[in-house]
């Protein structure tokens, strides 16, 4: 039986990694089931990034409860070593997959000890043996495989296996010998929403002896005064000690996700000289050919990780945490942009409005996904448009000028051109810009649509400088935009 000195060591914080699939999300859900402490309360835990529950043995242990290896891979880039332990979750039947490898290399990049959790194993296709030599590819070896990293087969589902899983992180926690930090370092930003009620909350685990309601924190971006703290279990608290996560209320802005808190402003100055700041809100606009995205996040950890895999395909028109607004899709009408959300809802009466407004968005709950899809839509972006997505070509033949607005003369050579369609201005096979089209006129009439040989007037959504001779070619692309 293992229980931890508390009074020299603190509670371990324990990141769960893997591919998605493989059972990481039913493994801590197992976990936090197995708890007596949980169901006393109604067996419900307050959604705050992160959650503690205490051993058989009486011994806490804290586990963070994020999307995935993206947001540990972001706490990772502010220079936080905000988790002791990893738990690599590999399916007993799947194996080792793409994901299960750049979370090796996450675990091996942190240099933190891990766990090797085989889940699934109540499955009657279960392959342990092929799992281990899939590791030793990858150069995970295990006990009884050529190497001394712990693997222990788990049921997510049945709860086979917990009881050993929570002895060994204890036990590697003892032969670690956490201690507890020096006052001014007070913790670690793991999340941080806006609530629009309340203001911004952000979860902060504890890594020094005490946490009070009235102290002051400060990162290096941001600062608060505690003026509440509630727990993993939804109850309003005074103080939290070494190893609690809580969300804090107080904040004058986001913090980022990974920050170290301080006690202290004067502890900011040294962590600024390695700390890259990466903006949370209004991104500017590149002059480069991207496709424009505004993105709207549940919380400020998957808003984190999803703008650092994004920064370099996209324009981040806007980046912030909340439901897709009105204003969003206002907004991404006057600058071409597509909306992006991630675990957001959209409502009814902005429903309405995408639709009146004929603005493209799109919603995912699992990071790779969206991230694999936009990767896809901007490849497409920057290579040569086939012929297959062409759908019209006009020649620019005149240049017509109505007070402040530019109005282009044209002749529909091929295909046909619609309202609405996106389109590109080349001019000697070089591209000028990207637009779409805002109307079209026959005469003085409004036309929805010009065919093949048709003379029209088009009004371009945004300025664009052509002249005549310029080539417009409307096209599709990838269908996260239709």
């Amino acid at each position: 039986m293992i229980k931890l000195n508390t009074t020299l060591i603190r509670p371990p914080i324990v990141a769960v990694l893997g591919h998605v699939d493989h059972g990481k999300t039913t493994l801590l859900d197992s976990i936090r089931k197995s708890q007596t402490a949980l169901t006393e309360h109604g067996g419900i835990t307050q959604h705050i990034g992160a959650y503690q529950i205490t051993s058989p043995e009486g011994a806490k242990i804290t586990f963070i409860d994020t999307p995935g290896h993206e947001i540990f891979a972001k706490m990772r880039s502010l220079g936080s070593e905000v988790a002791d332990i990893a738990l690599l979750v590999v399916s007993a039947v799947d194996g080792v997959m793409p994901q299960t490898i750049e979370s090796i290399n996450l675990i091996k990049k942190a240099g933190i000890p891990f766990i090797v959790v085989m889940n699934k194993i109540d499955l009657p296709n279960a392959d342990p043996e092929t799992i281990k030599q899939q590791l030793a590819k990858h150069e995970v070896l295990v006990e009884g495989f050529g190497g001394d990293i712990v693997l222990l087969p788990v049921s997510a589902k049945t709860g086979k296996g917990i009881a050993q899983l929570l002895e060994m992180i204890l036990l590697v926690t003892e032969l670690k010998g956490l201690r507890k930090n020096e006052p001014q370092e007070l913790g670690v930003v793991i999340e941080a929403r806006l609530d629009k009620h309340i203001g911004i909350l952000a979860t902060v685990i504890c890594t020094a002896p005490k946490l009070m309601i009235g102290q002051n924190l400060y990162t290096y971006q941001s600062q608060a005064k505690i003026r509440a703290m509630i727990s993993d279990l939804g109850k309003h608290v005074q103080s939290v000690v070494a190893g609690q996560p809580v969300e804090i209320m107080g904040w004058d802005k986001l913090p980022a996700i990974g920050s170290t808190v301080y006690s202290q402003d004067a502890k900011i100055n040294s962590a600024i000289e390695h700390i890259e700041e990466k903006q949370i809100g209004l991104i500017p606009i590149t002059a480069q050919k991207k496709l424009k995205v505004i993105l709207k996040a549940d919380v400020a950890g998957s808003l984190g990780a999803i703008i650092e895999k994004l920064a370099e395909t996209v324009d981040l028109v806007l980046a912030e945490t909340g439901a897709v607004s009105e204003s969003d899709v206002l907004t991404a009408k006057s600058v071409g942009a597509l909306i992006i959300g991630f675990n957001v809802k959209v409502s009814n009466g902005v429903k309405k409005l995408i639709q009146i407004e004929h603005v493209k968005v799109k919603t995912y709950t699992i990071i790779y996904t969206l991230l694999d899809e936009i990767r896809e839509v901007t490849e497409l972006l920057n290579s040569p448009t086939s012929r297959e997505d062409v759908l019209g070509e006009a020649e620019i033949l005149a240049e017509f000028q109505s007070g402040d607005i530019k109005i282009a003369g044209c002749k529909v050579k091929s295909g046909r051109i619609v309202r609405g369609d996106l389109i590109m201005l080349m001019r000697k096979q070089l591209e000028l810009g990207r637009t779409k089209i805002k109307s079209l006129k026959f005469k003085k009439e409004d036309i929805p649509k010009a065919e093949a040989g048709t003379v029209c007037g088009i009004l371009f959504d945004k300025q664009l400088d052509f002249k005549t001779g310029d080539l417009i070619i409307s096209y599709k692309i990838h269908d996260l935009l239709a």
